[in-house]
């Protein structure tokens, strides 16, 4: 007898009313019926959803499945006949090896765990200096544009060597390309984007200064190759934590408990903040192409199919973590997925879970009375068909002292 695999429609770009937090709802029903459904890619492609922990891991941990551009599919429009190009130097986390490795080594050594805890004095400035600013100016503020996103954005900036003088201009394209309210405004941010930092690297080849982009002008990297890195560890170091920062305080102060808990207990920051990646996975799926026919699941996969990798619904897998859709800040979230598992797992994790240990306490400490200045369900939330889930703006109040 055949067993019957569950089928997934097209993947659903809303959230549930209410749940701004959970997965959708299409995704948990895949996964509450195993770990591996069928997914009909649009144009015809018989691929995979995987919403499995474990699936999902040994996908990540298993050579037999590329990261190649090229060898992906849309999960949500048909491209007809036009092929997905390949990744443009430097972009290795869309490589496989030897490539991606050629890459990854030269960029280990700037991101070890030592070389992050370094980092956190910065941090702890640049978070005071923020903290300082939103009380001298009084509630209400929106948390994105007053803490959540400047503070990446400065540790980021500072990695790459962006000079203090033009981090506005730079931070304008870079909203542009996650924030843009049309496709062409994304486009010309990327534009722009890619032609700064094309202008940064040259900059660095002339006057190397203290950063990670200077260090790599010593290497073999070309300048193209060189630009794809700077584009990919932005992307990498600053929509991700900004949202982590938003999102993370959102829920927070949707679970009151657990924002008296931080407070209370400043000491479990570091449970806090791998719980709330857990529990909130912004960097939802991932895909991955099979190069040979696999054995997962129960499924074979054949060579050349996509399999999408649900992180969202991973993490909540109740076969991994107790009571996973309940945000519990004590938790040991042991072995969660946010970060990816395998060689593409993210290089600059350390320092994104500096920036979330040390500024969620300071915030809750700073501003305990802080609180929502609409309603949760008026909060404006970024589409699911974002590449990274998050808020648009968090509107905030407090109790100022008079």
């Amino acid at each position: 007898m055949t067993e019957c695999v569950h089928t997934v429609g097209l993947l659903p770009t809303v959230r549930e009313p209410g749940c701004p937090f959970d997965p959708p709802k299409e995704l948990r029903q895949a996964r509450a019926h195993g770990p591996i459904s069928r997914y009909p890619f649009p144009g015809g492609h018989e691929g995979w959803l995987i919403t499995g922990y474990d699936l999902v891991r040994s996908v990540l941990a298993d050579s037999r499945f590329s990261s190649r551009k090229e060898l992906m599919r849309h999960p949500l429009i048909d491209l007809g006949d036009m092929k997905i190009p390949p990744a443009p130097p430097g972009e290795f986390l869309l490589m496989d090896e030897p490539e991606h490795g050629r890459y990854r080594k030269l960029l280990t050594g700037k991101f070890t765990v030592r070389r992050m805890q370094l980092l956190t004095e910065r941090v702890e400035q640049v978070t005071t200096e923020h903290l300082d600013a939103m009380e001298k100016a009084g509630p209400p503020v929106d948390l994105v544009i007053a803490f959540a996103k400047p503070i990446p954005t400065i540790m980021i900036c500072d990695l790459l060597g962006v000079p203090y003088e033009t981090r506005d201009s730079f931070q304008e394209h870079v909203d542009a390309i996650v924030s843009g309210v049309s496709e062409q405004d994304q486009l010309a941010g990327y534009v722009a984007t890619q032609q700064y930092i094309a202008q940064l690297v040259a900059a660095k080849r002339a006057n190397p200064t203290d950063d990670v982009l200077s260090d790599l002008t010593g290497t073999d990297l070309t300048d193209e190759e060189l630009m794809g890195v700077g584009l990919l560890l932005l992307a990498a170091g600053l929509d991700t934590t900004a949202n982590m920062l938003a999102l993370g305080t959102f829920a927070l102060l949707s679970n009151p408990a657990q924002w008296a808990t931080l407070r209370a207990r400043p000491e479990i920051a570091d449970l806090a903040v791998e719980e709330l990646l857990r529990y909130l996975s912004v960097a939802k799926t991932f895909q991955r192409t099979a190069l040979e026919d696999v054995e997962l699941g129960g499924q074979t996969i054949k060579a050349g199919t996509t399999v999408i990798l649900s992180y969202n619904t991973a993490n909540r897998d109740p076969e991994r973590f107790d009571d996973p859709d309940t945000l519990d800040i004590q938790r040991q979230a042991v072995g969660h997925l946010a970060f990816g598992h395998g060689i593409h797992v993210c290089l600059g994790q350390q320092l994104a879970r500096i920036e979330m240990r040390v500024a969620l306490p300071a915030l809750v400490k700073r501003f305990p009375t802080l609180r929502l200045d609409v309603a949760a369900e008026d909060v404006d939330l970024r589409p699911e068909t974002a590449d990274i889930f998050g808020v648009k703006s968090l509107p905030v109040t407090w109790n100022a002292c008079p």
